[in-house]
């Protein structure tokens, strides 16, 4: 196999402390695989700014003008989120052209060593590597718990992610061209290139403690990712409330049949004015969360069948 030319898209929004040093240390990274024969040399960056309002982009065009061949670039009209980022990211090096291409973040905590051996593994014949965490030991207490409850969560649901799997991944060619097939506007890049179909590994790596600024990811914007990733890829929660429905009137016919055999056979009225009024809140709630989860199916349909673009460019370099 020929020398791949790799492209690395690194989504950013307010990195204006983390994006240069990032982007010197990734074309350090490139260099010694290039000087190794492990890449091509046409390899380059291809930082995506999700509409920052800091002096991201600035810095971003400061090294374009430098190092016009190695680093391109993208900047968003506004902020439209990470996994638009991501996805702008991965569509734009498609159309400039690359044999794989990795996605990291801005804040490079995923270790950029592991790029080679993503590399090695890609020259191996798989199209699809998945970086996975060693371990979560620089998260604090709640986001491990949550990270693993989602995990947990998806595999119940019937969606299969590895544990600990980031947005750190290499993608082949391949793989993008198959991307450009699904005009999902949600779509939850962590479930659909494991779900994909191609050849695929894994890579694990360490993650470093961040160094400068701060991360943009906080409970609401972790929510939204694993709703959006249960809505995408599995309808279970829909037939759970369907079958819970069905429990559930069953048992209320068996109560009624109860209720009525003691009052025409026992001359026995039921009571217990407290036992119903739990009831009514509990089956009230219930029916609250039911709604809730159908809610969700529906704003994804909603979204959709709107169609609006994923983002909008506002300048892109190239």
């Amino acid at each position: 196999m020929q020398t791949p030319k790799l492209a690395v898209t690194i989504p950013c929004y307010n990195e204006e402390l983390c994006i240069e040093p990032t982007c010197r240390r990734l074309l350090e990274v490139l260099k010694d695989l290039e000087t190794r024969n492990k890449i091509s040399v046409e390899s380059y960056l291809y930082p995506v700014d999700d509409g920052s309002n800091d002096k991201t982009w600035e810095i971003i065009e400061k090294l374009h003008k430098e190092l016009p061949n190695k680093i391109k670039g993208l900047k968003f009209i506004k902020n439209y989120g990470n996994q638009s980022a991501l996805t702008a990211g991965l569509e734009g090096v498609r159309e400039l052209g690359c044999d794989c291409v990795i996605s990291i973040d801005a804040d490079l905590q995923q270790d950029e060593n592991a790029i080679e051996k993503f590399v090695e593994e890609f020259c191996n014949g798989n199209d699809v590597v998945l970086g996975v965490r060693k371990d979560r030991n620089t998260d604090s207490f709640f986001k491990k718990t949550t990270a693993v409850m989602f995990y947990k969560l998806m595999a119940l649901l019937g969606t299969k992610i590895p544990m600990n799997h980031s947005d750190y991944r290499l993608v082949s060619y391949k793989a993008l061209k198959l991307m450009e097939q699904y005009h999902e506007k949600a779509l939850f890049l962590r479930g659909f290139f494991f779900d994909l179909g191609l050849k695929t590994t894994r890579v694990q790596f360490d993650v470093k403690p961040r160094k400068q600024g701060k991360s943009k990811f906080n409970f609401w914007s972790l929510l939204t990712l694993a709703l959006n990733g249960i809505t995408s890829f599995s309808i279970v929660p829909l037939r759970l409330i369907a079958g819970l429905g069905f429990l559930m009137a069953i048992i209320s016919f068996l109560v009624g049949l109860e209720t009525l055999f003691e009052k025409i056979f026992l001359n026995d009225s039921p009571n217990g004015m407290a036992t119903m009024i739990i009831l009514l809140c509990f089956f009230g709630g219930l029916q609250i969360f039911c709604s809730g989860v159908i809610g969700e199916y529906i704003g994804q349909v909603y979204l959709e069948v709107k169609a609006r673009p994923r983002y909008i460019k506002e300048k892109e370099l190239v």
